[in-house]
């Protein structure tokens, strides 16, 4: 068919019009580049050495919280997390697409059964940290992990709202004191800790946990150990069960599952706690139900399996964990956790 030269004009504009864009583009795009080179782009370097400590000072390590023992003497404490992110995640940050909460959705439709099913399997309890507006769309879910009386429900946010961009201190504690009045009246159990969500801290954080009442969080990452919260040097009195980017399958399990074989990565994961294993101390292992599909669930079944065959292994909740470090002595030496010899 012949176009009229009405028709080719047209074509020739709007050609123009995307090739005008794709420059517009490609100019704003070097113009950034070159925003993030120079001085300009590495304001620390002229910061004072207090401007340096104030920076760091809303929250720091105090001293190791890792008990003298465990429970039965065992040789090291597992906790056995779950972020219960689902759909939330998505929905923080206003995407609707009937796609990508599909594919999340799957965490309440499977991926939540599947673990509890094997929990209860293998008589080994976990944290299921739980984003309100998660339990809200799947009301099923919190029933179906408090039914063993074994689980934990913990805190992770309203609708999973990465507190850092909020940035909103009147915010972040109307957030979270939705949740905990939600997670209380399905669960009938104020969650004693907190997991916020993508793991991101604000400036008001730890005074937002402080006045709910909370006795732990598990958001950070400066030990492999429980410690003590500092903020601006003081005792906060909340116990830090640290987490890692390194066991968490949330990073390595992308949408699109482009990884290798998990069973890679779950090697990962029991690298982990042999090492902690070896120096008698902690690990916290975080998983997300919506991304355990089969071939993964499937070597999480495997590690859980490989702990077992451990002697000396306590498996716990967050909380009767941060109970134990509470009411028994504890170490401040990072000294204690040297590796054995094998």
């Amino acid at each position: 068919m012949k176009l009229s030269n009405a028709n080719t004009f047209l074509i020739s504009l709007l050609a123009l019009a995307c090739l005008t864009c794709a420059m517009s583009v490609a100019v704003n795009a070097q113009e950034k580049e070159k925003a993030k080179t120079g001085a300009e782009a590495l304001p620390g370097i002229d910061w004072s050495v207090d401007q340096l400590k104030n920076a760091v000072a809303p929250v720091r390590p105090g001293r190791v919280m890792l008990p003298e023992k465990w429970p039965n003497n065992a040789r090291v404490a597992v906790v056995i997390s779950f972020d219960v992110d689902n759909e939330s995640y998505s929905l923080s940050t206003g995407v609707t697409a009937p796609g990508p909460l599909s594919d999340a959705e799957y965490g309440a439709t499977e991926g939540l059964p599947r673990i509890i099913a094997m929990l209860d399997r293998f008589n080994v309890p976990a944290t299921f940290f739980t984003p309100a507006v998660s339990a809200i769309l799947a009301p099923e879910m919190v029933p179906q992990i408090l039914k063993s009386g074994k689980n934990e429900v913990a805190l992770h946010g309203w609708v999973h709202e990465s507190v850092d961009v909020l940035n909103d201190g009147a915010q972040e504690e109307r957030l979270l004191r939705q949740a905990v009045d939600y997670l209380t009246k399905v669960s009938g159990k104020k969650p004693v800790g907190s997991r916020t969500g993508s793991w991101a801290f604000s400036s008001y954080t730890i005074s937002v946990d402080q006045k709910l009442g909370l006795t732990y969080d598990s958001s950070l990452m400066a030990m492999d150990v429980p410690y003590e919260i500092i903020s601006n040097g003081k005792d906060t009195g909340i116990v830090e069960l640290p987490v890692t980017w390194v066991a968490d399958d949330g990073i390595y399990f992308g949408p699109t599952g482009a990884l290798p074989s998990p069973k890679l990565i779950f090697q990962v994961f029991q690298d982990e706690f042999d090492m902690a294993y070896r120096e008698r101390s902690f690990v916290m292992l975080t998983f997300h139900p919506n991304a355990e599909r089969r071939s993964r669930f499937l070597y999480l079944e495997q590690l859980i399996a490989y702990m077992e065959t451990k002697p000396g292994v306590w498996f716990a909740t967050a909380e009767q964990v941060v109970n134990w470090i509470k009411s028994n002595p504890t170490t401040d030496s990072s000294f204690s956790r040297m590796p054995e010899q094998q």
